[in-house]
C-alpha cells in the first residue's frame, strides 16, 4: 500500500511540473526525457568575467599521451613521483584542449580553435560545446591564434576543407607565419614535422592572402595584447587582457599540464622545439604573473582551465579559481 502512495505521489508532482511548465508557454518535457543521460558530462563550458570582458572557455576533450619520453629533460622516476604527488595517474597523462571565446563591445572573438575533426578520438567536443554556449560560428568576428600546432589550428578548416568560421578574420603572429610558411624550412625539416607544415598550409593556404598578421606588444583588438613568448614554437604568443582595473594572462602553451610544468618550469615537453627557450620563456612568465597576481589562462589545464599562480620554493603552483553559477 505504501509503495502505491509513493507512486500516486510522484505522478501527482509529475502532473504539476507538466501543468505549470503549459502555464509558461514552455515545451513540456517529460521527467525522463529530462534525466542527464548515463555516462556523459554535462555541456563543457564555463563563464567568467576580466572586467568588462566576457570569457567562456570551452572544452575540446583529451588526448592521452604515453609518460615515457614526454618530459625531455627529467628521469621517467621524477615524472611519475611529480604525477602522483597531482592524484594523476603513473601511466599516462590526458591532455585537454580548451579554447577561449571573448565577448566585448558586441563582437565575438576566438582565441585558438581545438582540433576540428583532426584530433585523438577523445577529442573534437569543440562545436558541441560552442553551440551549448549559446554561440554559432558564423558570428565569430575574428579568430587569433596563439602559434601553429595542429590542436590549436585544425579547428578552423576541417578535412574536407570547409571553412568553419565563414565571417572571421583570421590573425596570426608574424613571427610563426614567417616560420611555418617558409618553403625553405619545410624542405629542410625532419620528415616528422614535415605533416606539421602541410597542416599549416590545408588551414591557412585558401585565404593565406587575407590573413592578417601581428607583431608583439601592440595591441591589436581592444583590450588584448600580444606578447612574444618563443620557445614552444618560434612565434608561439601568449595575450595580455585587460578591462580596466583587471587583468588576465592567457598562456597558451607556455605550460603543459600545470601539475607537471608549472611546479618544475625547468622541465621541457616533447612538443617544446626549443627545450631551454621555452623553459626561460616560461619561468618568466610564471614570475611575471605570479607577482602580479593575475588571473590565468592555459591551453592544456584542467577545465576549466583558469586560476592564479603562487610561487612555491624554487617552481609554482596553480591554485585553480573558485567554480561560480554566475559571472
Amino acid at each position: 500500500m505504501q509503495s502505491i502512495r509513493l507512486s500516486r505521489r510522484k505522478t501527482m508532482a509529475g502532473a504539476g511540473a507538466l501543468a505549470a511548465t503549459a502555464a509558461l508557454g514552455l515545451p513540456a518535457v517529460p521527467p525522463a526525457q529530462a534525466q542527464t543521460p548515463a555516462g556523459g558530462q554535462a555541456p563543457g563550458f564555463y563563464r567568467y568575467k576580466v572586467g568588462d570582458i566576457t570569457l567562456t572557455a570551452i572544452n575540446d576533450g583529451f588526448a592521452k599521451r604515453p609518460l615515457e619520453g614526454f618530459v625531455r629533460n627529467a628521469e621517467l622516476s621524477d615524472v611519475k613521483k611529480a604525477m602522483a604527488g597531482a592524484f594523476l595517474s603513473q601511466d599516462a597523462l590526458n591532455i585537454t584542449f580548451t579554447t577561449l571565446a571573448i565577448q566585448q563591445g558586441g563582437k565575438l572573438t576566438l582565441i585558438d580553435t581545438g582540433n576540428g575533426d583532426s584530433g585523438a578520438p577523445t577529442s573534437g567536443t569543440w562545436m558541441a560545446n560552442f553551440r551549448a554556449a549559446g554561440f554559432d560560428p558564423k558570428d565569430v568576428s575574428t579568430v587569433i591564434f596563439s602559434h601553429f600546432h595542429g590542436d590549436h589550428i585544425n579547428g578552423f578548416r576541417l578535412k574536407n576543407g570547409t571553412a568553419v568560421f565563414p565571417n572571421a578574420e583570421a590573425m596570426v603572429p608574424s613571427a610563426e607565419w614567417a616560420f611555418w610558411m617558409d618553403d625553405a624550412k619545410m624542405n629542410a625539416a625532419p620528415e616528422a614535422m614535415k605533416g606539421a607544415f602541410a597542416g599549416v598550409r590545408r588551414v591557412f593556404g585558401p585565404v593565406a592572402k587575407d590573413v592578417r598578421q601581428f607583431e608583439p606588444g601592440k595591441e591589436i583588438l581592444p583590450g588584448i595584447t600580444p606578447i612574444a613568448a618563443p620557445g614552444h614554437t618560434p612565434g608561439h604568443t601568449v595575450f595580455a587582457l585587460s578591462s580596466g582595473d583587471s587583468r588576465m594572462m592567457i598562456m597558451s602553451d607556455t605550460t603543459n599540464h600545470p601539475a607537471l610544468f608549472v611546479r618544475n618550469p625547468d622541465w621541457s615537453a616533447v612538443f617544446d622545439m626549443d627545450g631551454p627557450q621555452a623553459a626561460a620563456t616560461r619561468r618568466k612568465l610564471l614570475d611575471m604573473v605570479s607577482a602580479d597576481r593575475m588571473q590565468v589562462a592555459f591551453y592544456h589545464a584542467p577545465f576549466p582551465a583558469t586560476g592564479f599562480i603562487a610561487k612555491d620554493g624554487n617552481g609554482f603552483e596553480m591554485v585553480p579559481v573558485q567554480w561560480s553559477p554566475a559571472i
